[in-house]
């Protein structure tokens, strides 16, 4: 659920104890999905960490510069953990700590005061919503036949049906017939079918609210679901064609031409960024001030003037 940016040696570390240590020569990123709790971050680096350390005084500050202790949302542990609870995409930002602890000298008894900073840059993320381009062909007489859109609307028809029971449904469908032609068959017609299996059909949103917390989840094994029917579809198509049909059909399954292939999409508010955050390339990161996204694509624009300084903004003003 949590990832984190950090280097090889920490890595066994966290994974035991959903810990993530702090490091004084650069900032850490940690990526939390939407509505779960971060791992604990914790403050000091992984050698410190091994050390015994001397009336140790732990300050830590939130993205808006207040002190953490004793807020709601959080779990600040007495030895400098802290947990962010409910992770909210408002909750994005800067998390720092100070640590200050005591050094004493063996042979004088001298005390010295240390200070150390460790900055924590937490980020809210979500999965990629799902969805998927299909792609099939089918052999026709000619393209001037009438029955050529008579057959794809009901392709479509038969396809919404088979698949309306798990929320989703065909979108952004088209098809064009071009002619062809082949070195043995001479002049054909072939009608090329594209369409896209989307998981929000109208009343998507009753089945997310039946499910606590965010909802990409439930909805990509929907829609994936929805994408082995139409497979299964086409693969009997192909049989019941070629095997089961008495008469010849004037438009017949192109065998092997179907093809999938898995289509991501971000929430608003979201993106995609393999550069900044190369630990969570696949995941849909909250935009950074400054940046923004309106609709479902995968990436976030930069805003003319930044004039958006908070995380997960749909738009620039």
């Amino acid at each position: 659920i949590a990832r984190a940016e950090l280097k090889e040696e920490q890595s066994i570390d966290l994974i035991g104890k959903n810990e993530v240590y702090g490091d004084t020569r650069h900032e850490v990123n940690v990526y939390v999905k939407v509505f779960t709790n971060s791992p604990f971050l914790v403050c000091m680096d992984l050698a410190l960490s091994q050390e015994r350390i001397i009336d140790p005084n732990y300050l830590w500050v939130g993205p808006d510069g207040t002190d953490l202790q004793g807020q709601g949302h959080v779990n600040l542990t007495e030895t400098g953990k802290l947990m962010v609870m409910g992770f909210r995409v408002s909750m994005s930002g800067a998390y720092t700590c100070t640590l200050s602890h005591k050094v004493i000298e063996t042979t004088t008894q001298e005390e010295t005061e240390m200070v150390e900073a460790y900055k924590f840059m937490v980020y809210a993320y979500r999965e990629a919503d799902h969805a998927y381009q299909v792609s099939v062909r089918f052999n026709t007489t000619h393209c001037r036949l009438k029955n050529n859109g008579l057959f794809v609307e009901k392709l479509y028809k038969i396809l919404n049906n088979t698949i309306s029971h798990l929320t989703c449904h065909i979108t952004d469908s088209s098809y064009k017939c071009h002619s062809l032609r082949t070195p043995k068959n001479g002049l054909q017609y072939e009608l090329f079918v594209n369409f896209l299996v989307n998981p929000f059909a109208p009343g998507w949103e009753e089945v997310c609210h039946k499910v606590p917390y965010d909802c990409e989840d439930v909805t990509n094994g929907r829609v994936r679901q929805a994408a082995e029917l139409i497979g299964k579809f086409f693969h009997q198509l192909r049989h019941i064609l070629k095997y089961e049909s008495h008469a010849v059909p004037t438009i017949q399954y192109v065998d092997n031409s179907f093809s999938m292939t898995p289509i991501d999409s971000c929430r608003p508010g979201f993106g995609k960024n393999h550069h900044t955050h190369q630990n969570c390339a696949s995941c849909c990161v909250v935009c950074g001030p400054g940046t923004y996204s309106p609709n479902n694509e995968v990436m976030c624009r930069t805003c003319a003037r930044p004039l958006v300084r908070i995380y997960g903004a749909k738009s620039c003003y």
